[in-house]
């Protein structure tokens, strides 16, 4: 199959997408809404009335909720038929994860089992070992671990200690070495263990709790997600069969970077799950609490908070979304088995998107979480009341699956080493740079001003990644701020046009009446943070290249631009996505 048959990734950094090439929930099928009825009937009947025997760490009911998960199919939607699973699209996948994303540690847990535990077997392994170990992958009967991690390799993973050597019949590798901050490990019964054959050749190994040398460390005592077991992994001369290779010898790191987008894009749906439970547990407190005579969801403060709540855990709803639409289209081949080479290319297509659903969703948690603990006031710091844990559960999403840092100098290193070579992106970067100060030119319909915001966004993304590209020779390994400052530039980008897309396609489908004055409102919210969040990110970028190609007074007039396009109607409008939230007692849509 040829590259060019899906979208490419990054693209939206390049140029405008089309409104109709942007997958939204408002499309969901009647079987993705019969997935995500069952995923909420599960959560909600199975999985949060067990929370405190799941938060003592009782990992018998973990372990028995899981296999409940696998009996109703919650497990299997990512394993092709072939295999027993259901082999269902990326957006199901995303619906399946938001849900269990709201149960917190078990989530952890189940998303980590369905993600990074199977998906390298799904992905790189032989034939054989998928026909054996996959269906009991689907099914729960096989729980999994994923072992990358050691006590000196974090987000250098690369840099393992763990080596594998081939036994002398040639018919086993022995692996030896430790890994650390294992999810699951404590009933897992496969782990993807990665090891460097001969101490050089990076590969990745299935390893089987039953064979010999395999051993654990004690539990970790955890901040939060103590639902979820974490412990060191051991390995002394563990003979792991050859057959057992995942992909190729020397190949692991195609193995562990592809996958790991695909977790990056699993967490940020359950961390947008996350945040809707705790919008929907600050929104029912905020109502019943009374001060000075009233409910404080009447005072404009609280409705400030519930309003910015929803519009983020909106915007992320629709990147999450459009994400796993552009997933499908690269990786649903590959349930036919197309070959390592193409696999490990469409696993890193998306990899510039994955990072910012990692990104965008962890960080919007912790702020839900964190506003959801601020309006329960002094009671959100008890253990009774709930937002006392979510917070706590919400910390490690920003460490989880490579840093928040390593993920954001991931994007503008990513996107630049792409297009080194291709001279039509690179001539957009230098027309940006010529264009700063000029007016933008948007056509003329549903949310113009919004869709101007994008633009405008585009253009400082496109015009500080040149300017810092030539001003330090593209070399951004010893420029880490100026990195992250110009990811801080394409995150907004990304988050506001998913968010106005979504809008401006509900108004073209007819959409509704009054849902299309929801998503209009929520995306117009999402452009005024996005401005807020450029403007800081193009400012510390302005402020490093300095008068760079003589276009500072063209840069600042571009910046001050961006500022006319904030919304004068902005706190009314806050104000009525405020109410909504009231109305619905959480998430408005």
């Amino acid at each position: 199959m040829e590259s060019t048959a899906y979208p490419r990734g990054g693209e939206f950094l390049l140029q405008a997408t089309e409104p109709e090439a942007v997958f939204t929930p408002e499309q969901f099928t009647e079987e993705h809404r019969l997935i995500r009825k069952t995923a909420l009937d599960f959560v909600e009947k199975e999985v949060l009335p067990q929370n405190e025997a799941i938060e003592a760490q009782d990992f018998d009911v973990v372990v028995r909720l899981l296999k409940q998960a696998g009996e109703l199919g919650l497990l299997a939607h990512s394993v092709p038929e072939q295999y027993g699973g259901l082999g269902l699209d990326k957006v199901s996948k995303a619906i399946v994860g938001e849900a269990v994303g709201m149960t917190g540690s078990y989530g952890v847990a189940h998303s980590n089992h369905t993600c990074i535990a199977t998906l390298p077997i799904t992905y790189f392994a032989t034939p054989e070992v998928k026909r054996r170990v996959l269906p009991k992958m689907a099914s729960g009967e096989f729980l999994g671990a994923y072992c990358l991690t050691e006590p000196a390799a974090g987000s250098d993973a690369l840099n393992a200690k763990t080596t594998a050597r081939l036994n002398d019949a040639g018919t086993h590798y022995l692996l030896n070495g430790t890994k650390q901050f294992i999810t699951n490990a404590a009933f897992a019964d496969t782990f993807i263990v990665y090891a460097k054959v001969d101490g050089e050749r990076f590969t990745a190994f299935l390893v089987e709790r039953n064979f010999p040398g395999v051993s654990l460390g004690p539990e970790e005592n955890k901040m939060g997600i103590k639902g979820s077991s974490t412990r060191q992994v051991y390995f002394e001369d563990c003979p792991v069969p050859v057959e057992n290779v995942i992909g190729e010898v020397g190949r692991g790191h195609a193995v562990a970077l592809g996958v790991l987008n695909l977790g990056r894009f699993n967490l940020g749906s359950g961390n947008i799950g996350g945040a809707k439970r705790a919008l929907q547990v600050a929104a029912r407190y905020a109502l019943e609490r009374r001060q000075f005579g009233r409910a404080i969801a009447e005072f404009p403060a609280t409705q400030e908070k519930l309003a910015s709540m929803a519009a983020r855990i909106y915007t992320g709803e629709s990147l999450q979304y459009r994400t796993a639409a552009l997933l499908e289209a690269a990786l649903g081949p590959l349930y036919e088995e197309p070959g390592l080479r193409e696999t490990e290319a469409r696993l890193r297509e998306h990899a510039i998107e994955c990072a910012v659903c990692k990104v965008f969703g962890s960080e919007t948690l912790w702020s839900v979480a964190d506003e959801a603990v601020q309006i329960h006031g002094g009671y959100g710091y008890i253990k009774e009341y709930h937002v006392e844990q979510m917070l706590r559960d919400a910390r490690i999403q920003r460490i989880f699956e490579g840093t928040n840092e390593i993920n954001r100098l991931l994007i503008p290193t990513h996107f630049l080493r792409r297009i080194s070579k291709e001279p039509e992106a690179l001539a957009r970067l230098s027309a940006a740079v010529d264009a700063l100060g000029r007016p933008l030119d948007v056509e003329d319909g549903p949310l113009r001003r919004e869709r101007t915001v994008v633009e405008a966004l585009r253009r400082l993304f496109l015009a500080g990644s040149a300017l810092v590209a030539d001003r330090f020779s593209g070399r951004l390994d010893d420029e880490q701020e100026l990195a992250m400052h110009l990811a801080d530039l394409a995150i907004p980008l990304y988050a506001a046009e998913s968010a106005v897309l979504r809008a401006v396609r509900a108004h073209l489908a007819g959409e509704d009446a009054a849902r299309r004055e929801r998503l209009t409102v929520l995306a117009g919210i999402c452009a005024d943070d996005a401005i807020a969040a450029g403007q800081r990110a193009a400012l510390a970028v302005l402020a490093a290249v300095g008068d760079h190609r003589g276009v500072r007074e063209q840069a600042l007039d571009a910046l001050r631009d961006l500022a006319r396009l904030y919304d004068p109607q902005a706190i009314a409008h806050r104000r009525q996505a405020a109410r909504w939230v009231m109305e619905a007692g959480g998430y408005p849509l």
